[in-house]
């Protein structure tokens, strides 16, 4: 199912958040949404899933019936659900739902009867399966961790077996092993069922691994958008986060790997005073006053250290009394 994005607008009051943006995003796709904090990633993400009506332009969806495009804004929320699913920044509940409870929610979607069939369980079982969650089904949501309750979220979705995912943040919380189980996961759906999913994420390393296409944004406009190799470069890293980063392609994930140096130095400097002076740049003894060894006083030119402050005690068999030991 393909999503199309023609001319969307959208507005907070007088503050334009969105500025006439139009592309497409086919099925069968990993779609990343790349950009940096209030650029209108989120709200574009709601405008698709109809949290938000645009105050101009539309979103165009592919008709269920087979007749052409439909505007996801006529679509009935039963219709919208049986097709798309998403999975919010932040989930809070404050009712005490079992993770089973929760999960089973997301098959409602799909049927209305009160009582889950055979084959709805069977879907449920395995979307918590798959998301590593299946011996949680007892536990009340309220006393997971953010990266269980994210992936309970997750299989929620799963089971509403849409044909659009919208995930916004979707490793939030989720621990690196846990992150790559979830890439992993939509890729294996892209792949066997081709649907479309739409990632809005600030991790450049898992979106240049596992998206088909990049939609890059700043001030609510779409700078660049294309294949990762065009999209995730060194030029465009520099303009839009002002990082320096070095890109290459890795035989051995088959895709390309971000290396992020820091921020780019004709933006500003990162802060001397604030890096490490351990060896070479700190020779022993350590300045007076210099406390947690991120001084400038071992710097040329660096003012003289405050006095009165106790130097770092020296760890036991570190050396001869006032040289530094290994650092903490």
């Amino acid at each position: 199912m393909d999503i199309e994005i023609k001319g969307v607008k959208f507005s907070y009051g007088s503050k334009s958040v969105l500025k006439s943006l139009s592309f497409k995003m086919e099925s069968g796709n990993i779609v990343g949404i790349l950009g940096q904090n209030g650029c209108g990633k989120t709200t574009l993400l709601n405008c698709i899933n109809t949290i938000l009506k645009p105050t101009g332009g539309c979103v165009m969806i592919d008709d269920p019936g087979g007749l052409g495009e439909m505007d996801v804004q006529r679509m009935s929320s039963k219709d919208l659900a049986q097709h798309m699913a998403t999975v919010a920044q932040t989930n809070s509940t404050s009712f005490p739902f079992t993770v089973m409870e929760a999960v089973k929610m997301g098959r409602y979607a799909q049927t209305r009867a009160r009582d889950a069939s055979d084959q709805d369980m069977d879907v449920i079982y395995n979307a918590l399966e798959r998301v590593g969650m299946l011996d949680f089904i007892d536990r009340n949501i309220n006393e997971l961790s953010g990266g269980e309750l994210r992936r309970v979220m997750i299989a929620r979705a799963l089971v509403q077996e849409p044909d659009v995912m919208l995930l916004d943040e979707p490793t939030l919380h989720l621990d690196i092993n846990n992150q790559f189980d979830l890439m992993d996961l939509m890729r294996e759906l892209v792949d066997e069922k081709k649907i479309l999913v739409v990632i809005v994420t600030h991790d450049l390393v898992l979106a240049a691994r596992y998206c088909d296409q990049i939609v890059l944004m700043q001030k609510g406009e779409v700078v660049s958008i294309g294949c990762c190799a065009d999209v995730i470069t060194p030029e465009n890293m520099r303009d839009v986060f002002f990082v320096d980063a070095e890109v290459s392609y890795s035989e051995a994930i088959h895709g390309l790997n971000v290396f992020i140096r820091g921020k780019f130095k004709g933006r500003g400097r990162r802060d001397i005073s604030r890096r490490p002076c351990w060896p070479p740049s700190c020779a022993p003894p350590i300045p007076a006053g210099c406390r947690t060894c991120r001084c400038r006083c071992c710097l040329p030119g660096a003012p003289p250290p405050r006095t009165g402050i106790p130097g770092p005690t020296p760890a036991p068999g570190s050396g001869p009394a006032g040289e530094p030991g290994p650092p903490r």
